[in-house]
This record gives structure tokens, sequence and C-alpha cells, in this order.
């Protein structure tokens, strides 16, 4: 199974899911004019990692901002974790990145937290001054 490797432009963020080491990492801004057809991609290959996922999988999301769309989008990458997760294959857990003093990306992180049933942490970013 191949990687994802997607650099990160103003309207997408960056991808980085290598199935070798189980690491599935989102981080930047999520704007694109297709979020379906942006999304369907990882969608497609979460879908294939599930068969054969690595005993530990970690998923590292940091975007500091997402529209409307891509909240959608992001969900269905949150359930298709999810439904990894529930095979019991694979210990899971998603680290939801947040600016320590951006509400609304820690509100955004306890909404997913509530809806999926992956071990969820919210972690805070310090900027260092």
């Amino acid at each position: 199974m191949e990687s994802i490797n997607i650099e990160a432009t103003p309207k997408t963020p960056l991808v980085n899911f290598d199935p070798d080491k189980g690491h599935i990492e989102l981080r930047g801004r999520s704007i694109p004019e297709n979020s379906l057809e942006f999304y369907k991609g990882l969608l497609d290959w979460l879908d294939q990692y599930g068969n054969n996922p690595q005993a530990v999988t970690n998923v590292e999301v940091q975007l500091e901002y997402f529209n409307t769309s891509s909240s959608k989008c992001i969900l269905d990458v949150f359930k298709a974790l999810e439904g990894i997760h529930k095979k019991g294959k694979t210990d899971m857990t998603i680290h939801w990145y947040y600016e320590e003093d951006d509400e609304d990306m820690l509100e955004a992180g306890g909404d997913y937290e509530a809806i999926v049933t992956v071990p969820f942490e919210k972690i805070a970013i310090i900027e260092e001054e």
C-alpha cells in the first residue's frame, strides 16, 4: 500500500498518510474548491488501510481553519477511522492540536470527540514569545 503525501497549499492541508508507520496527519488550512473531491482519495486510502492496519495508528490533526464543506469531510475521515478502530486490530488515538487561544478549534475538536468513539486527545499549542 502506498503512502499519500500532499504538500499544503493556501487552500488545502498537508496530508501525510503512511501505512508502514501507522501515521495519519492533516495539517494546515482546509478550504478546497471541492472538498468532496479532495477528501475522496483520503477516504479510499483509509478504506484500504482498514484491511491491514498497523498495531498502533497515530492520528495527528492540526488545522488552523476549515470551511463548512471540509468539516463534513473531516467527520467522514473520523468515521472511517472509527470503523477501523472498532475492528480492534489497531490501538488508535486522534490527537487534535489547536492554538491555545483558538476557542473555535478547541470547540470543533470537542464536537468531533463527542461524535466518534475513537480515543481523542485535544492538545493546546502554546506560542513561544
